[in-house]
């Protein structure tokens, strides 16, 4: 019967296997979802990822629409800079409020 020091070392031994193997096969699947991204023209965002952000501004959860252009039906949450349908129909004198959702 090993002793709990032998155990203690086959443990720590396993645990480096693993961790070897583990970077290895990570290796495999990163050159598989690159290859995929690619194959399919993804972006950051079709896969949900926040661009960088910190979690905590995305688990605030996302923010709805407030203006909706009637001819295309794109919208805005009316933060951050204006979209450039926005500026073109306040340019051409529409008022904001008119694309109220």
């Amino acid at each position: 019967m090993a002793t709990y020091k032998e155990l203690v070392q086959q443990i720590e031994k396993l645990q480096q296997q693993a961790e070897d193997l583990r970077k290895k096969e990570l290796q495999d699947v990163i050159a598989e979802v690159k290859t995929k991204i690619q194959q399919y023209g993804l972006s950051a965002s079709d896969l949900g990822l926040s661009g960088g952000k910190s979690k905590s501004s995305s688990a605030k959860g996302t923010v709805k629409p407030k203006y909706k252009n009637p001819v295309t039906g794109d919208t805005w949450t009316g933060r951050g800079r204006a979209p450039k349908w926005v500026v073109e129909a306040e340019a051409a004198g529409k008022r904001r409020e008119s694309f109220l959702i």
